[in-house]
């Protein structure tokens, strides 16, 4: 398992009866977490001093409950600064195991020695796109959303990064590659965090288990002739790491060559000293 245990700002404290508890800066969540099927006492006294409670409803959806949290706030990461707040479905506009990939890949990005360019589909509020800036990439940010791609670019200011070169770009993640295919553009490296469900601008229903394998061959025509890596990040129960790996690897390997891996990825668990699973990532990567 990759396992997410740089953070000095976030962590799971304890976890128990399908939820976590969590603390983001100077304050603590309760949300629900659907991996977390153990009943354990809830011993630590932050349960009890929670700022925030998402309660999941029996008919789908939930609401939070609020206890002296502010509207807005923020965390640091290796010199990012992210912007949270408490939206819809118990998300804060953050997945804190993603930076065991922004870390895996910065590092990628930083011995490259030379210029990479690398595209991040389904960028969400831009945590992958700051990570490969940081490290010196230029990077073109594609999300359906208005909404998540302006709070990603509240993001790259509060890092320091808004003069960074970063394409930001409102848009479908399929058709947006389709027409750079035809434009003629490469990138160096390819990130995409697909949903497992959702709708396009045009209410085109999306379905990962039918619609990522035609995405993953679409790319393969924008790498470069030297590409560096191409990460699937997935929340999808059904695509388990040796699905990624077999999905990656038929489509990257005989064309490229390198090397696929695919692991579960995770957060430490304070109390317990247990991680706690939270998707998989698909990684290939060039030959060194």
């Amino acid at each position: 398992m990759w396992i997410a245990n740089g953070w000095k700002d976030y962590e799971v404290i304890d976890c128990s009866k399908g939820e976590k508890l969590e603390r983001w800066g100077n304050y603590l969540l309760v949300r629900p977490d659907p991996q977390v099927i153990w009943d354990t006492p809830k011993k630590n006294k932050g349960w009890r001093q929670k700022n925030g409670h998402y309660h999941r409803s029996v008919k789908g959806g939930g609401e939070w409950e609020f206890f002296h949290l502010p509207e807005q706030w923020t965390i640091q990461y290796k010199g990012l600064t992210f912007n949270l707040k408490p939206f819809s479905f118990k998300h804060t506009g953050l997945f804190p195991e993603q930076a065991a990939n922004w870390d895996w890949f910065g590092e990628k990005i930083r011995q490259a020695g030379r210029p990479v360019k690398v595209l991040n589909l389904f960028a969400y509020t831009g945590g992958a796109t700051l990570a490969a800036a940081q490290a010196g990439a230029s990077v073109t940010h594609v999300d359906a959303s208005k909404g998540m791609v302006t709070w990603a670019k509240e993001n790259a200011r509060s890092s320091g990064l808004e003069d960074a070169p970063i394409r930001w770009i409102v848009d479908d993640c399929v058709k947006f590659v389709e027409r750079e295919i035809r434009r003629g553009n490469h990138y160096d490296a390819i990130i995409m965090d697909p949903p497992s469900y959702g709708r396009g601008p045009k209410g085109e229903i999306w379905k990962i288990e039918d619609a990522i394998h035609p995405l993953v061959k679409l790319c393969t025509q924008l790498l470069s002739d030297h590409p560096l890596f191409f990460l699937i990040n997935s929340y999808t129960t059904g695509l388990a790491p040796a699905v990624l790996t077999y999905l990656i690897g038929t489509e990257l390997l005989p064309g490229h060559g390198g090397t696929v891996h695919s692991e579960e990825i995770g957060l430490p668990v304070t109390e317990s000293g247990l991680v706690l699973p939270c998707g998989a990532s698909g990684r290939w990567e060039a030959d060194s």
